[in-house]
């Protein structure tokens, strides 16, 4: 099982439940940071980034600006209200999105 299919079978799934920035955390093996996480998903990431990308940032902090600026070229923003605003870019697709961004930049 790859990142991006852990991180979607703990995203929004019982028992776990886990919002997109736990869930790409999680899939890169990250557990101490899943609580103070959890206020994380729906927009309410510093800044308003998309929780998915904080996620993934907090997993690798030397890669922020690559992941923005990576993030931002596949889906054309990084904050949560410009990803939803038009309903353009799904939530699944955003976790998906920076676990293979991670994953890429990792190897």
């Amino acid at each position: 099982m790859n990142a991006a299919e852990r991180a979607l079978s703990v995203f929004r799934c019982p028992p776990l439940r886990y919002n997109c920035a736990q869930s790409v955390y999680y899939a890169f093996g990250g557990e101490e940071l899943l609580e103070p996480l959890q206020s994380c998903g729906g927009g309410r990431a510093p800044e308003g980034l998309c929780g998915a990308l904080y996620g993934a940032i907090q997993a690798a902090p030397e890669l922020e600006e690559k992941l923005r600026e990576e993030f931002a070229a596949l889906n054309g923003a990084v904050t949560c209200r410009q990803l939803k605003g038009e309903g353009r870019v799904p939530c699944e697709q955003c976790v998906r999105t920076a676990c293979e961004l991670l994953e890429k930049l990792r190897a």
